[in-house]
């Protein structure tokens, strides 16, 4: 059994991303896995950081991811990065010292050690791109982001990144496409 940390950031529970959330919620259990999972929106994550100590539910967060396998994030890429709430998730959530600190080498320069080792993450982003554009114009700066800047940061490396492209005018046979590739994500934990 894997036990999968899931982070939703979506305010709609009719949009795709609440489709690909249960999809996949709904695909793991089936297959004997776990899904502990939070709903920022619903949950009110305020995800503006201030300096101010990792509050109750940052540790909470923390401590659920401590007992999991897999990260798994569900959110719309907007203006070629997540949702603000999702961002500030990341901020306090996935901030060192606790996901990963630094070894200094000399004076200002250093490297990442991440704490986080031996887990995986799962992403599952929306677009309302087509990927032509996403990937020629925008070199694929999500992608690079999420896994580079924040996971490797934080010691994982095993990342699948599942990308959906415009998904606001696409048909609904596309869209079923989309969902079976969520479920055979899921399978596959």
């Amino acid at each position: 059994m894997t036990k999968v940390f899931l982070v939703y950031a979506h305010y709609s529970d009719k949009s795709f991303n609440a489709a690909i959330k249960n999809t996949f919620i709904k695909t793991a259990e089936e297959n004997g896995h776990q899904v502990d999972f939070v709903d920022l929106y619903k949950e009110k994550f305020d995800p503006v950081y201030v300096g101010e100590e990792s509050s109750s539910e940052v540790l909470d967060h923390r401590k659920r991811i401590e007992k999991s396998d897999v990260i798994t994030i569900v959110a719309p890429i907007w203006n070629f990065r997540l949702p603000a709430i999702a961002e500030g998730w990341i901020d306090k959530v996935l901030a060192p010292p606790w996901a990963f600190k630094f070894k200094k080498l000399f004076g200002n320069y250093g490297y990442p050690i991440g704490n986080l080792k031996g887990k995986k993450a799962i992403i599952f982003c929306t677009y309302g791109s087509p990927q032509f554009a996403i990937r020629t114009f925008f070199l694929n700066m999500p992608t690079k982001r999420l896994k580079r800047g924040v996971f490797n940061l934080c010691g994982i490396n095993d990342i699948i990144y599942k990308r959906y492209f415009s998904v606001p005018f696409v048909n609904e046979e596309k869209r079923k496409k989309f969902l079976e590739d969520v479920k055979q994500t899921a399978k596959n934990l």
